[in-house]
C-alpha cells in the first residue's frame, strides 16, 4: 500500500509488537524470580528477542524502498495519533545489534550485580524495549513515549549501581539533560502536527509528515528545535557535559548500551533533516562545523584523559562528531556511512566498556597511574581490547573502515578543507587509543592487584570473541550491511534533495 511518497508494507504476523512487549512481560517475569534465577530469565528473554529480530532481519526486503512489518491501529483518533510501527533499511540492522548488545550486557553483569539483582535485570530488559520501540516508531508521538520511558530505567541503573561516589549525582544530571532535550522535541513534533494538516487535522504519522515536509512554515523553528533536542543525547559539543561524567560514575555495562546506541544521531538522522529540508539545507554549514568542532575536540580531550573511561566518553564524541559531518552532507555516501558507522559504534564502544568493566572488576580501577603490566596476566583481556582499538582507530580489515571511508569520501566531496579535519580526527583516534593502551597494558607493573588478577573467564571470553567476530567480518564483508540500506539511502536523500 501508499502512504504519499513513502510506500508501507505490512506483515502476516506482528513480530515488531512482539518484540517491543516480550521485553516488558520478561521484566515483569525477572522481578518474580529468586535472585539466582533473575539472570538467567533476563538472558532467555533476551536471546529470544534476539531470535526474533534475526528473523526480522533476514525476512527484510531489501530492495523495497519504504516500511515494511507495518502495523498501525488507532490511538487517540480524535488527535489523529496512531500506533504505529514500521522498519525500513535505514532502521532495520539496529533491532539485531540491539539485542545482540543487551545480550552482551546481561552476561557482562552476570557476577557483578549482588544487590537488588532481579530490579536490575528488569530494567535493562525494560530499557532494551524502550530503545527499540525508537527505532521502529513511525508515529512521532509514539517516538516520544518510548523516548522518555528509557529514562526511567536508566536513572536508577545509573544511580544504584554506579560504581563512582557521584552515581546518583550522574543519574540526576543524565535524566535532566534528557528532559531538557526531550521538552524541544515534543514541541517541534507538536508545530509539525499543527503546521502540516488543516483545521483540526493534526498529522502525526512520520510519512505523510516526511511528504509534506517542504510545505510547513515553521521548518526553521522546528530544525532548530529537533537540532537542540537530539544534539543533547547524540551528544554535540557544548552539550556533551554529561557524558564523561557519566563514563566515570555509571556501571560500565550501563555506559557501554548508551554509548553503544546513538539515538540521538539517529533521530537526527531519521528526523531533523527530513522534517525540515529546506532549513537544513540552509544550515547546512552550522551541522557540519558542529560535527568538526566534535571530531577535534573529542579526539584532544581524549588524548589528555589518565582514565580509560573516560577517554572511551571523549573518543565517542569524536566519532558522534564525524557520524554528524556525514548527516549534513545529505550524500548517499554520508548517510551510508552515517549509518554504518552508529552500527559499528554498538559493537565497537559498547565492546571497550564491557572490556574496561572487566578490568574494573578486578582492579578496581581504570586509572592510568593504578595500571601497567596488564600484558603479562591477562594476555587475553589484552588481545580483544587491542582488537576493539585497533577497530575504534578505523584500520582496514574492521568493519569501521569502510564505515569511515565513505564519511571521508562524502566530506571532501563537500569541502576539501572539512574532509582534512575529519582525516585529522582519525589521526588524534590512533594517538590516543595507542598511548592508553601502552601505558594501561604494557610497562612495569607496580600494582599488586595486577599481579595476581585472573584473565577473562570462559563467559567474558564468549562476549569478547562474539563482538570481535562480527568486527572483523563485517570489515571483509561491508556489502552485507550497505546492500541492506542501499534502497533506503537512496530514497532518504532523494526525499531531503528532491533529487
Amino acid at each position: 500500500m501508499e502512504l504519499g511518497s513513502i510506500a508501507l508494507q505490512t506483515a502476516d504476523f506482528a513480530w515488531l509488537s512482539f518484540l517491543i512487549l516480550l521485553l516488558p512481560l520478561g521484566a515483569g517475569i525477572t522481578l518474580l524470580m529468586p535472585a539466582r534465577e533473575a539472570r538467567w530469565v533476563a538472558l532467555t528473554i533476551n536471546l529470544i528477542a534476539l531470535a526474533v529480530t534475526l528473523v526480522i532481519t533476514f525476512g527484510f526486503d531489501s530492495s523495497f524502498q519504504g516500511f515494511q512489518y507495518v502495523e498501525k491501529y488507532a490511538w487517540i483518533s480524535s488527535l489523529n495519533i496512531h500506533y504505529f510501527l514500521g522498519i525500513d533499511g535505514i532502521s532495520v540492522l539496529f533491532l539485531p545489534a540491539t539485542t545482540l548488545l543487551f545480550s552482551a550486557v546481561i552476561l557482562a553483569s552476570w557476577n557483578s550485580i549482588n544487590k537488588l539483582r532481579n530490579l536490575y535485570f528488569a530494567l535493562l530488559l525494560v530499557l532494551e524495549s524502550a530503545v527499540l520501540g525508537v527505532f521502529v516508531s513511525l508515529d512521532t508521538m509514539m517516538f516520544i513515549l518510548f523516548w522518555e520511558i528509557s529514562l526511567i530505567p536508566l536513572f536508577f541503573l545509573i544511580s544504584l549501581w554506579g560504581v563512582g561516589a557521584n552515581r546518583r549525582y550522574a543519574g540526576m544530571k543524565y535524566v535532566l539533560f534528557m528532559m531538557g532535550g526531550g521538552l524541544p522535541l515534543l514541541f517541534a513534533f507538536v508545530l509539525l502536527a499543527i503546521g502540516s494538516g488543516g483545521e483540526g487535522n493534526y498529522v502525526f504519522s512520520y510519512p505523510e509528515l516526511v511528504k509534506i515536509a517542504k510545505d510547513n512554515e515553521y521548518q526553521t523553528i522546528i530544525f532548530f528545535l529537533l537540532l537542540f533536542g537530539f544534539g543533547i543525547k547524540t551528544p554535540l559539543f557544548p552539550m556533551h557535559t554529561w557524558l564523561p561524567v557519566l563514563a566515570q560514575e555509571g556501571h560500565p555495562a550501563t555506559v557501554a548500551t548508551i554509548v553503544g546506541l546513538k539515538l540521538g544521531a539517529y533521530g537526527l538522522l531519521r528526523f531533523t533533516i527530513p522534517m525540515a529540508p529546506d532549513a537544513a539545507e540552509s544550515f547546512q554549514g552550522l551541522m557540519i562545523g558542529l560535527g568538526i568542532i566534535g571530531v577535534i575536540y573529542g579526539g584532544v580531550a581524549a588524548l589528555n584523559q589518565t582514565n580509560i573511561r573516560r577517554m572511551l566518553a571523549f573518543s565517542s564524541l569524536s566519532h558522534v562528531g564525524l557520524i554528524v559531518i556525514g548527516i549534513a552532507t545529505m550524500s548517499q555516501q554520508g548517510i551510508q556511512g552515517a549509518v554504518f558507522q552508529l552500527l559499528n559504534l554498538t559493537m565497537v564502544a559498547g565492546g571497550l566498556f564491557l572490556l574496561t568493566g572487566f578490568l574494573y572488576q578486578r582492579l578496581g580501577s581504570s586509572d592510568v597511574v593504578s595500571l601497567g603490566g596488564i600484558a603479562k596476566t591477562m594476555p587475553l583481556l589484552t588481545s580483544f581490547f587491542f582488537l576493539l582499538a585497533l577497530a575504534n582507530i578505523g584500520v582496514p580489515a574492521t568493519s569501521t573502515f569502510p564505515a569511515e571511508f565513505l564519511l571521508i569520501i562524502s566530506a571532501l566531496g563537500h569541502y576539501t578543507g572539512v574532509g582534512l579535519a575529519v582525516l585529522f580526527g582519525i589521526v588524534l583516534s590512533a594517538a590516543y587509543m595507542l598511548d592508553i593502551f601502552r601505558k594501561s597494558f604494557f610497562g612495569e607493573c607496580h600494582n599488586e592487584a595486577i599481579r595476581d588478577a585472573r584473565d577473562l573467564k570462559k563467559r567474558e571470553i564468549m562476549i569478547a570473541l562474539v563482538i570481535c567476530f562480527i568486527v572483523i567480518f563485517f570489515g571483509f564483508f561491508p556489502q552485507l550491511i550497505l546492500g541492506t540500506m542501499e534502497v533506503s539511502t537512496q530514497h532518504w536523500v532523494g526525499i531531503v534533495t528532491g533529487k
